[in-house]
């Protein structure tokens, strides 16, 4: 993009701020993001899996009428070859009718639930291509154009978001990051076949398929207790057509949480209901099954300035004997029951200058590991 489109681009925003008499407060930063493995086998272009230097800009007015909040990222890729890039990740007008009725119209970044990094009933996008190459955490949650209300009573509080387009999740594409392909059986990148990339179509942009998601919160004693649903399509491609290209089935969920002060820490419990819509009787070996997935965490304080939590989770398919039965004959694809065990270990030192942070995710069942260590000083 030429330096006169960001200009302009610039000051569209500029001008989308209110024009009451706010405060108007910018701020930003600049990072340089390099990563490498050490699997020379690698089916990939390359070695190194990110190479990039990124500036943030971030704008916000807060009025009596309301508050207008953008993030934009400008980013130069020279992992193959150079390629600059912009992202508006958020831009969004949030205001107030009445004292019941909020609104918030724009691009946003969504995210309800109680796991930690383990998504039930959030089932907004996520970036999976940052969460594998390193980029801050804020980078797990994609953006999506949305309109989001949120109306308070005795109650409890009800959410609705509207998003007029389907936001899929961001799956590594095969380029500087590998995937498993279960057509070819086994582990693909873009360095081994043009073929490998992988950027499945979304569902058209029409009414129809446009996603709805709704929450009913409320507080019981020390409790937060929450009911889910969502209408749209599953964000990962789970789906094939008659190709044998991936597709994203379309998918009702129903779901419910609670989290609260217990056992001197932190419990919470959620789970869900994934309602397959284009396979309601599990036999189409073309595309998911139904199934339950259930979660329990529970985070305390174990030292001082030393905190850790555990959670468990579990995913059962509906009707498994029917999937099972159309599996080639010694081939074995998935359990019945998946299992996923994860657990964070935060301390701070130096005065609470510096925090060192661990992550680890395992699943005992697929013999799936994966370690997230971060240190912060500041």
């Amino acid at each position: 993009m030429s330096k006169l489109k960001y200009i302009a681009l610039f000051i569209i925003v500029f001008m989308m701020v209110p024009a009451s008499q706010a405060e108007l407060y910018t701020d930003g930063f600049v990072q340089g993001l390099f990563g490498g493995r050490l699997d020379k086998d690698n089916p990939t272009r390359t070695d190194q899996s990110v190479s990039e230097t990124r500036l943030q800009m971030r704008m916000e007015s807060i009025g009596e009428q309301g508050e207008f909040f953008s993030r934009m990222d400008f980013t130069y890729n020279g992992l193959s070859e150079e390629e600059y890039d912009w992202e508006i990740r958020e831009a969004y007008l949030k205001f107030r009718l009445g004292a019941k009725l909020d609104f918030k119209i724009g691009r946003q970044v969504l995210t309800w639930g109680t796991g930690d990094l383990i998504f039930i009933n959030d089932v907004f996008a996520k970036d999976y291509r940052s969460f594998f190459v390193g980029r801050d955490d804020q980078y797990l949650k994609a953006p999506q154009n949305a309109l989001r209300m949120e109306y308070y009573n005795s109650m409890g509080a009800f959410s609705f978001v509207f998003s007029p387009r389907f936001e899929a999740n961001r799956l590594p594409r095969g380029e500087n990051l590998s995937y498993f392909n279960p057509v070819a059986g086994t582990i693909v990148g873009v360095g081994m076949d043009e073929m490998f990339y992988f950027e499945p179509d979304r569902p058209k942009a029409t009414f129809g398929n446009a996603e709805f998601a709704a929450r009913f919160q409320r507080q019981l004693g020390m409790f937060s207790l929450a009911f889910y649903f969502y209408k749209g399509f599953y964000k990962n491609p789970l789906g094939m057509n008659e190709s044998f290209m991936p597709v994203y089935p379309r998918l009702q969920l129903y779901g419910a949480s609670l989290r609260g002060a217990k056992f001197g820490g932190i419990l919470w419990i959620e789970g869900g209901y994934y309602d397959s819509r284009d396979d309601k009787e599990n036999d189409n070996p073309m595309l998911p099954n139904s199934s339950i997935s259930g979660m329990i965490g529970f985070e305390r304080q174990v030292a001082t300035n030393l905190t850790a939590n555990l959670q468990w989770q579990a995913e059962k398919m509906q009707d498994y004997e029917k999937f099972e039965a159309v599996q080639t004959a010694g081939t074995h694809y998935r359990d019945e029951i998946k299992h996923l065990v994860t657990s964070r270990i935060t301390k701070m030192a130096y005065d609470e200058t510096v925090k060192l942070s661990g992550f680890i995710f395992y699943s005992p069942n697929e013999e799936d590991l994966y370690f997230l260590f971060s240190t912060e000083y500041k």
